[in-house]
């Protein structure tokens, strides 16, 4: 098994793993969030609870597909010999990450950790669709190569909530700050961590994808 196929597999377990855990925490642990929604303190804006929970419900579901989709769509089998479900999977995929993006952007305002975490989500709303938007551009005109250099920035953006409230969790028990200012600190860390190992997947991994001299849809 090559190195790619590896980090595939163990990106998969991780993806696996990761939905289990949010449809435990939804569905039975705190379905209501009160938890997560105890730490919104000093808003600049009142929270109507039922609206944000309805979001946020929508937000995480979508977001879970994005995380589904995108990893069908990287599959080397799916991608050679399943044109059609390709397609349609990555036009999903596009439809998916807007909702994300949209749910997000009503979000944003009520973000824990005060307005700096708000405007660094803004940014993330903006660039992540814009991703999506650019890879679905270049498939258009056929360039394989950098289609999915551009898939593999946004995709990468999927994985901000998973590696958000993994550093959550390892930066508060660690120095002891407050779930807040943790938070924050994480929110901070991920997003540029996730657009360099974006850029260090496409230089590696995805430096010579295959098939490049034929035409492949979304």
């Amino acid at each position: 098994m090559s190195n790619t196929k590896r980090f595939y597999t163990l990106m998969l377990a991780v993806i696996f793993l990761f939905i289990l855990y949010i449809a435990y925490v939804q569905i039975i642990y705190d379905p209501q969030s009160a938890g997560f929604l105890g730490f919104k303190t000093n808003l600049l804006h009142p929270l109507n609870t039922t609206i944000w929970l309805a979001m946020m419900k929508v937000h995480v579901v979508f977001a879970c597909i994005t995380l589904i989709s995108g990893a069908v769509n990287f599959a080397s089998t799916i991608r050679r010999k399943h044109r059609k479900l390709h397609k349609l999977n990555g036009y999903i995929y596009v439809a998916a990450v807007m909702i994300v993006g949209l749910t997000s952007g009503y979000m944003a305002p009520y973000a824990t950790g005060g307005r700096s975490v708000s405007i660094a989500f803004n940014v993330l709303t903006m660039i992540w669709p814009a991703f999506t938007v650019i890879s679905l551009i270049q498939i258009r005109k056929k360039q394989i190569h950098s289609h999915r250099k551009w898939m593999v920035r946004s995709y990468a953006c999927c994985f901000t909530n998973l590696t958000v409230h993994l550093l959550t969790f390892l930066i508060r028990n660690a120095s002891g700050w407050s779930y807040p200012a943790s938070y924050r600190m994480s929110v901070y860390i991920s997003i540029p961590l996730l657009l360099i190992l974006a850029e260090i997947a496409n230089r590696t991994a995805w430096k010579k994808p295959e098939g490049m001299n034929r035409p492949e849809s979304t």
